[in-house]
């Protein structure tokens, strides 16, 4: 997070926070020692916020009618999301969800037909060549639909808007298969999730980030934590199968879609 402003009470924090929670911007604001710091949770929105926030000094009557808007919990939220990710991020999310229910509906049959092999046939079928993709749509518990929504809106959202949609729609391809196959070669058909694709955009977005403050850059402590689970679902610690194949080899597909992108498509 970076720190925007910093008033010495919250009535003169308070209008600062509106102005960018009503124009979708993610800020949060924490207290200490009787002094309020105003947050903001993505880097790649710092422009915007700063232009807002200067634009609000100058004449604070112009936001003036904006301020009385609905207290409902749900349309600020929405305004946030929608402006944090574009239509194809959308897509996938909302396949994502409808492939978890209708696993709750009807198990059996969403796994045989989303898995990257048939039960019935022991190979990969040419003839269903959707197959290398779709186990990315599955997943087998809350916590691991939550997790990997939250990182595929927080990475591919910004890849979107960034670099386009169509970036987003080979890199989401190019690695959803690359691990998957990996995976599939690994241990069999039977596993799934987004997690193989969620790694491709963090390496993507590691070899993109030019510089601090990118749009794409990644804070050094996710670093930490992306490599360290990682590295992790390699040992007996966690008490969960993790598709350790499908991690890594995403990972190493995003890494060489990110330095093609970057140094083989310099235009």
């Amino acid at each position: 997070m970076k720190k925007l402003v910093t008033r010495n009470s919250a009535e003169h924090i308070q209008p600062l926070y509106e102005v960018l929670r009503n124009a979708g911007v993610p800020v949060s604001v924490t207290e200490e020692q009787g002094r309020f710091h105003l947050w903001l949770i993505q880097p790649a929105f710092e422009a915007h916020a700063k232009a807002l926030l200067a634009a609000y000094e100058e004449n604070p009557q112009a936001f003036a009618a904006v301020q009385p808007q609905s207290q409902a919990v749900w349309a600020p939220l929405w305004r946030s999301l929608a402006k944090q990710a574009g239509i194809f991020t959308f897509l996938v999310t909302l396949a994502v969800l409808a492939t978890a229910l209708w696993q709750l509906l009807d198990p059996q049959h969403a796994l045989s037909a989303m898995i990257i092999a048939h039960p019935s046939m022991p190979s990969l079928n040419a003839a269903e060549p959707w197959r290398l993709v779709s186990p990315a749509f599955l997943h087998f518990s809350a916590t691991h639909l939550i997790f990997n929504l939250f990182w595929w809106w927080y990475l591919a959202g910004r890849v979107e808007l960034f670099l386009g949609r169509g970036v987003l729609i080979a890199l989401f391809l190019f690695t959803a298969i690359a691990s998957n196959l990996a995976q599939y070669l690994v241990s069999g058909p039977l596993f799934g999730g987004l997690s193989g694709v969620v790694y491709g955009l963090f390496g993507f977005a590691m070899i993109m980030s030019a510089k601090r403050g990118g749009p794409l850059y990644l804070p050094p402590a996710l670093l930490v934590f992306m490599i360290g689970w990682l590295v992790l679902g390699y040992t007996e610690v966690l008490w969960v199968d993790m598709a350790n194949e499908a991690h890594f080899v995403g990972l190493l597909s995003g890494i060489v879609a990110g330095a093609f992108v970057r140094f083989g498509l310099r235009k």
